[in-house]
């Protein structure tokens, strides 16, 4: 009797470290143990900033490209049609002829002054005329854009003269007729600006009178 009890009792004592050992051990789901990633909420990752202006960049790219390669297509067959040929010749044709009888050192002469005086009258209006205008507290952004524009074919004349002299005549190679004509057109630049700032502030002026009358 005694010794069915001693091994009831150690059979006991053998079991129980198995017992606790499996009440230690983490909860389970079936088969699958719960980890701590499984716990944490699914988070929305959004694309970081540069990689947005990255792609937008890039599109910008491909419809530039895009849009040039139809402009290209568009010429290449503008320069293929008989008819836009025939017209674009139609248009150069005359001043073809024309430069072929101005070709001579005089005109050359006359051209270059007059594109000088076109260059320095535009860019005085532009520097100094607005500043007379400012002063007064008035400022006209159509007369701005009309000054530069007048610059700007003012500039490209010279330099299409400048150019066409020298390939065709001696105007470029003689520094008496460079110089004289440069004159010429600074004197004539610098009158055409006194003429054009007065006008723009009788203008001006008027519109004062008019708007105090009114």
């Amino acid at each position: 009797m005694k010794t069915l009890l001693l091994s009831i009792v150690a059979s006991l004592f053998l079991t129980a470290p198995a017992g606790f050992a499996q009440e230690d051990s983490p909860t389970t789901s079936g088969n699958t143990p719960v980890t701590a990633a499984e716990d944490q909420p699914a988070t929305d990752e959004t694309p970081p900033v540069e990689t947005l202006e990255k792609d937008t960049a890039d599109k910008a790219k491909d419809l530039a490209s895009d849009a040039q390669t139809k402009v290209e297509e568009i010429a290449e067959q503008v320069d293929q049609n008989p008819t836009a040929q025939k017209a674009a010749e139609g248009i150069l044709g005359p001043i073809y002829k024309l430069a072929e009888s101005l070709n001579f050192s005089a005109f050359h002469w006359l051209a270059f002054g007059f594109m000088s005086a076109g260059v320095v009258s535009f860019t005085l209006q532009l520097v100094l005329g607005k500043l007379a205008l400012l002063f007064r507290g008035s400022l006209n952004l159509r007369e701005i854009l009309s000054d530069a524009v007048g610059l700007v074919i003012s500039t490209v004349g010279l330099v299409l003269t400048t150019q066409a002299a020298a390939e065709n005549s001696s105007f470029t190679h003689s520094a008496a007729a460079v110089l004289s004509s440069a004159a010429f057109g600074v004197v004539l630049g610098f009158i055409m600006y006194r003429w054009g700032q007065a006008q723009e502030v009788n203008a001006l002026t008027g519109h004062r009178v008019g708007k105090t009358l009114g």
